[in-house]
């Protein structure tokens, strides 16, 4: 590990934080963040942010700095903070992402916000979105943001969906999704099926001056919100 400090930033003190199970982690990969402003509306100031590798070169344009840099530095060079450094093989099963989100979940965090996930190479997107079922199949809270939408796995706790987000989709990505319901939007449905093989579930939008809402009896779906502009 290595301890150097980023610019003049200052530490938060951990002595005044809420525990890992109360607090919110960010990991902040090095996909593409062209809208970092709308990204920015999701930070808050208590969350401990995991940056791994590239996902440094957002740092000044998110206005974050980091707690925890994960990384086998293939991508970018190793600043040597003031900073825990957790410094990774190159070859190696976990993507930086998939380590870092392992390592929260090993520290307790029960909540995930997940940035610089999506774009870029569509292998590293699928293998970011994936994290989403992992996390989800551990029973954690976990929302992932790029510049034009909000996703969130969605089962049989209903998620809502209020008409500020002119489009949603619910794709399937893993196994077979029954008893989808979906009320208070344009394309509705009663206790349907999704698979994989045919993704209907594209383009639908909540009902104007409603709130969608959206569950799943047996299996998952991948619930994107699409934010205006």
């Amino acid at each position: 590990m290595n301890h150097m400090k980023p610019d003049a930033a200052k530490k938060p003190d951990p002595r005044q934080a809420p525990g890992p199970g109360r607090r919110r982690c960010v990991i902040v990969g090095g996909a593409d963040i062209n809208s970092c402003g709308a990204v920015r509306r999701y930070l808050r100031e208590d969350d401990f942010n995991i940056f791994c590798d590239c996902g440094l070169a957002h740092r000044e344009a998110l206005g974050i700095q980091p707690h925890l840099i994960v990384g086998d530095f293939d991508s970018f060079p190793n600043p040597h903070w003031e900073v825990e450094t957790i410094v990774l093989p190159c070859e190696k099963d976990d993507t930086d992402t998939v380590f870092a989100a392992k390592e929260a979940v090993r520290r307790g965090f029960e909540d995930f916000l997940l940035i610089g996930a999506v774009g870029g190479r569509l292998d590293h997107t699928l293998g970011n979105l994936s994290i989403l079922l992992m996390l989800h199949a551990q029973g954690k809270r976990a929302l992932l943001v790029d510049d034009h939408s909000e996703m969130e796995i969605v089962s049989r706790e209903p998620a809502y969906i209020d008409d500020s987000f002119p489009f949603f989709s619910l794709l399937n990505i893993s196994g077979t999704a029954r008893g989808v319901t979906i009320e208070n939007a344009k394309y509705p449905l009663q206790h349907a099926e999704i698979q994989c093989t045919y993704q209907y579930g594209v383009s639908n939008e909540a009902l104007p001056g409603q709130r969608a809402r959206v569950s799943v009896a047996e299996g998952e779906l991948l619930l994107i919100k699409v934010r205006q502009g």
